[in-house]
């Protein structure tokens, strides 16, 4: 076994990737993911070394993962986009040896500490120049291919960073069985299975889980054509659907939000799209309505999670009302429960449970992290709060924790209220989730600045920009005389939300 394995068994000169003018074919795939692998080996690593992927949409990405997987390494997708020191912190993190980074990201890779990242022996770039002692990503391509390492269910394939259902930002252990599992659910799951006359639409960052294992990794085990997009315009993308032939077109609501609003937004530039869904953040009535106008799409919604692999539940292929995430997978279960853990009735909302080979394995390095979320019989906590109704259709109501889930992307509020404080003028913050029509919520803070400080909502903005990635900085600061607390001294985030 082994996840990687999913590009095997295509035709050498099917089309695997478009990127741009450039095509890869899965036979060129699978030669530069052997050859990645080979040379990754070469340079030292282990089975169970981690390796870091710091790229965008690109064919580097795609053989980078790919690469690690097959050899048995267990690969970090990062965002390329993410601030120097957070790149740090994540590497140091998970003890990573080495690091791919694809175009445009060599130049941050470059800025890091080395001091702060003591274990990271390779850097490889894939563009000139390359760094004292780093490698170029094209000659380790070019080893001799490589035989695949075999790998068991349990055995990890990728760290995913996610703030998890409870607790700052950590390291999801996926294993090779999680993925592969929910990449058979999911094609279980839609009456008519992908194959490979599909083209899917690859816009999702693929250091996401769902750009990972749903458009990437569904589009592979199919064999089909996936077409990737680095920096989303929504005229560009309406234009790449057409002109490529998209049946598969699955992203966030902000993906839909652009596509309904572009200038060229029609139903003939949609017109081969057979699957169109939404996912990784809730989507509001609003988009749903433009999408129907605008490009004579109806939605389906999904649901799923970092530590679910992703998928839980989806609408595509369903007749699914509206509001509802769909009906949950083949071989995923999932219940409701009170507070008192006990199954709630038809209707009554209440967590929603879940269990199935898809679910992760814990957090890396944290054992009580892993304890507060998984059961000793297998089910995760998810946090979020919903009910199903008589036909098992699932409804997401509201979430249990402080959870922000900005276009898909989940920010933890203590983690953007440390850095506000780390300010000198700062005294306190708090940071809430608002709705965003644009991007499903966004962050807002509110601050209390030390006596006599004459600090701008503007000047903490900037601040904040310089220790997170762009998702995470609020988008709305606003200056308060104090901030809510209980009994004890808690801080009540709720009460912030109106």
């Amino acid at each position: 076994m082994n996840v990687a394995g999913i590009i095997d068994g295509h035709p050498d000169d099917a089309v695997a990737l478009v990127a741009g003018d450039l095509t890869t074919t899965y036979g060129e795939l699978r030669g530069d993911v052997a050859g990645l692998q080979a040379g990754l080996a070469d340079l030292g690593l282990d089975v169970g070394d981690r390796v870091g992927l710091v790229a965008g949409n690109t064919v580097e990405f795609v053989v980078g993962w790919l690469a690690a997987a097959r050899g048995g390494f267990v690969a970090v997708p990062l965002n390329p986009a993410s601030p120097v020191p957070e790149l740090a912190q994540e590497l140091a993190a998970v003890g990573a040896r080495a690091v791919v980074c694809g175009p445009q990201a060599s130049t941050v890779v470059r800025e890091l500490d080395r001091a702060t990242l003591a274990v990271l022996e390779h850097v490889i770039v894939a563009e000139e120049p390359v760094p004292d002692g780093g490698h170029r990503l094209a000659d380790l391509m070019a080893h001799a291919p490589a035989e695949a390492v075999d790998r068991e269910a349990a055995d990890l394939a990728v760290l995913m960073f996610t703030s998890g259902t409870a607790g700052s930002p950590r390291a999801a252990m996926l294993t090779h069985g999680n993925l592969l599992a929910n990449l058979e659910q999911v094609q279980a799951s839609e009456g008519r299975r992908r194959g490979p006359d599909d083209v899917a639409l690859g816009v999702i960052p693929l250091f996401h889980i769902f750009g990972l294992n749903v458009v990437l990794g569904g589009g592979l085990v199919a064999g089909s054509r996936i077409v990737l997009i680095d920096r989303f315009d929504a005229d560009e993308a309406l234009r790449a659907i057409t002109e490529q032939g998209v049946t598969d077109l699955t992203g966030p609501p902000t993906m839909w939000h652009g596509l309904a609003e572009a200038e060229s937004a029609s139903p003939d530039a949609v017109a081969t799209v057979e699957r169109a869904a939404s996912g990784a953040a809730a989507l509001g009535p609003e988009i749903r309505k433009a999408v129907q106008e605008r490009l004579g799409l109806a939605l389906a919604e999904g649901y799923g999670l970092t530590e679910t692999s992703p998928v839980v539940a989806t609408g595509v292929g369903q007749d699914a009302p509206a509001g509802s995430v769909g009906r949950p997978l083949p071989g995923v279960e999932v219940r409701v429960v009170d507070a008192d853990g006990e199954d709630t009735f038809i209707g009554d909302a209440g967590e929603i449970l879940v269990r199935g080979a898809n679910v992760f394995v814990g957090y890396w390095n944290d054992p009580e992290a892993t304890t507060a979320v998984l059961t000793a019989d297998g089910w995760l906590h998810t946090g979020d709060i919903g009910f199903a109704d008589e036909s098992g259709f699932l409804f997401l109501s509201d979430r249990a924790k402080d959870l922000v889930i900005v276009s898909g992307f989940n920010v933890f509020p203590a983690e953007v209220e440390d850095v506000l404080m780390s300010h000198p003028a700062v005294a306190e913050a708090a940071v809430v989730g608002i709705p965003s029509v644009r991007t499903g919520e966004a962050v807002k803070a509110f601050v209390v600045l030390e006596n006599g400080a004459t600090l701008t909502p503007e000047d903490l903005r900037e601040h904040t920009h310089g220790h997170l990635a762009r998702y995470k900085c609020p988008a709305e600061i606003e200056l308060v005389d104090e901030l809510p607390h209980g009994p004890s001294g808690k801080l009540l985030r709720r009460s912030l939300r109106g």
